[in-house]
């Protein structure tokens, strides 16, 4: 028995890195274009919108923490709002009206052109992640979308999309707090230590 759990932790992790190595080859470029995305809009003053649902509403949360307070060094706060935390806005929204509009009803009141929102999907096919994606475009904010697998249906409606290639939901979840630590720690050399990036 404890051979078996030994040889599944191994093949757990072994499985993350070969997920991880993977993005390294296919994802990089989209990883630099974000970045490049989001720290143009926070020097001109803009904010950055993430939601999700589930772990990825964890994880919106997870990384607006990090901008408005610090990743790797104490420096000013940036813009960063997670559209998962108002449970009086979402629950509204979610019985007056219908679930799938709670985060493109919050990027309608707080959304500004320029502003950049981030969907997170690890099937690349939530009902609400893409309508607020597609409110965004509407309203001249960039979007990214953080997906799983092949994107669903998000490809042809994103400015940029950047896909694990997995099918395992754990696998993707822990690619996604990667690529947002990759993206929080680029925006926040470019923005206030060296210039890692021209604009």
């Amino acid at each position: 028995m404890e051979k078996k759990i030994e040889f599944l932790v191994k093949d757990i992790v072994q499985e993350s890195i070969k997920v991880k190595q993977t993005i390294l080859k296919e994802n990089l470029e989209d990883i630099i274009k974000a970045t490049k995305i989001i720290t143009k809009a926070l020097r001109s003053k803009k904010k950055v919108l993430f939601f999700g649902n589930g772990g990825s509403a964890a994880d919106a949360q997870h990384l607006a923490a990090e901008f408005v307070n610090r990743f790797l060094f104490n420096r000013p706060a940036l813009p960063g709002i997670a559209l998962t935390t108002d449970t009086s806005v979402l629950t509204s929204i979610a019985n007056d009206s219908h679930y799938r509009l709670i985060f493109s009803r919050q990027i309608e009141a707080f959304g500004h052109e320029g502003d950049v929102a981030i969907g997170i999907s690890t099937s690349g096919t939530s009902p609400n992640v893409v309508e607020g994606l597609e409110k965004a475009k509407k309203m001249g904010i960039s979007t990214i979308a953080l997906v799983g697998g092949k994107a669903g249906n998000l490809l042809d409606q994103v400015d940029i999309v950047i896909s694990v290639p997995s099918t395992s939901t754990p696998r993707i979840q822990e690619a996604h707090i990667m690529l947002g630590h990759i993206i929080c720690q680029l925006v926040e050399e470019c923005m206030f230590s060296r210039p890692l990036m021209e604009r």
